[in-house]
């Protein structure tokens, strides 16, 4: 059994069930449900764009739009062939579409296309068997398990809104470390916020944390990395850094830290709310700040509170903190360089 899973490219662990298969998630999301929500935001705050721009985000955002983007990522980053990775399709959008939203897409995909790979190219009647076999565990776990493990994480994310609204200094910073810490780590922290559907000031809060991690490791970097590495970090992911973080984790502190001093700035006297595609991005593609004028509306007063409390202030406190420890010896030099 070990020999054939082996030859079928089936190999059952966290790191793929859960690593590997969340950060292609993402990447579904964001070519389908973030970007068009980009697409929307635009059109709708731009005064000079065209109304195209608001019809392409009404259909990107979608749930068979984004369900079918998500099923297609997965079946891609588990490395599917061809005819599972096609039919793949039908998993993640049937279940955006009865409800189960992008948790029930992701699980129903991901069932689907492992039983999938197991059956594909092993009969003469291939063309017909893998599609029907993956298509058929599609919709039994999208049918049977998606909407209520969908309805369970979206319950567990309003028990975080509501906790934050509730007590939102401690639930604000803890919200904020968590989201960043995630966004950093190997596995993606957008898609944990649309699963748990974020919202107000706890996406607000883990907009800040997300947004310290990748301005204060670019700032905190730059004497290793340059204006390259102030680019690829504060606007692509602080997640380049990881390999450092293994080799010295005393590197997450100062951004961290940035993040858990800002979220009560933002949830106790400033009240930034955000949705969850922003929530886990950060400063991303400036998805964040996009998906916090689309939350709270464009006005000079937001633009200053994000250049303030998503990029200026993030970056200070990194600064200072990272080269307290320089002095004290606990962060080399070369300790965040990145590899070319």
């Amino acid at each position: 059994m070990k020999q054939f899973l082996e030859r079928k490219g089936v190999h059952p662990s966290i790191h793929q069930y859960v690593l590997t298969s969340l950060s292609y998630m993402a990447l579904g999301l964001f070519a389908s449900l973030i970007i068009g929500t980009i697409f929307q935001t635009l059109g709708n705050e731009v005064p000079f764009l065209p109304q195209a721009f608001v019809d392409i985000g009404d259909f990107a955002i979608q749930p068979i739009i984004y369900g079918g983007a998500i099923g297609i990522a997965i079946a891609h980053g588990l490395k599917a062939p061809p005819l599972v990775l096609y039919s793949a399709l039908f998993a993640g959008s049937y279940a955006a579409e009865i409800g189960g939203g992008p948790a029930g897409s992701f699980l129903a995909a991901l069932v689907a296309v492992e039983i999938g790979k197991l059956i594909s190219k092993e009969t003469k009647l291939d063309i017909v068997l893998t599609p029907l076999l993956t298509i058929l565990v599609g919709f039994v776990v999208a049918s049977t398990v998606g909407p209520p493990i969908s309805a369970m994480l979206e319950g567990f994310g309003s028990i975080i809104n509501w906790a934050t609204d509730l007590r939102p200094f401690l639930m604000g910073m803890i919200v904020a470390a968590l989201m960043g810490l995630a966004l950093t780590a190997p596995i993606s922290s957008v898609a944990i916020a649309v699963m748990l559907d974020l919202q107000g000031l706890a996406a607000g809060a883990a907009t800040v944390g997300c947004a310290a991690q990748m301005i204060g490791f670019a700032v905190s970097s730059y004497r290793e990395n340059g204006f390259g590495g102030l680019i690829s970090q504060g606007v692509g992911t602080s997640m380049l850094q990881i390999a450092n973080i293994v080799r010295k984790p005393i590197l997450l502190i100062p951004p961290t830290v940035a993040g858990m001093v800002l979220a009560p700035v933002a949830t106790v006297w400033l009240e930034l709310e955000n949705n969850a595609i922003g929530a886990g991005m950060g400063t991303s593609g400036l998805v964040g700040p996009i998906m916090l004028v689309e939350t709270m509306g464009s006005s000079a007063q937001l633009l200053w509170v994000i250049i303030l409390l998503l990029i200026v202030l993030p970056g200070l406190i990194s600064l200072i903190l990272s080269e307290w420890l320089r002095k004290k010896g606990l962060i080399q030099d070369g300790d965040m360089r990145l590899d070319a």
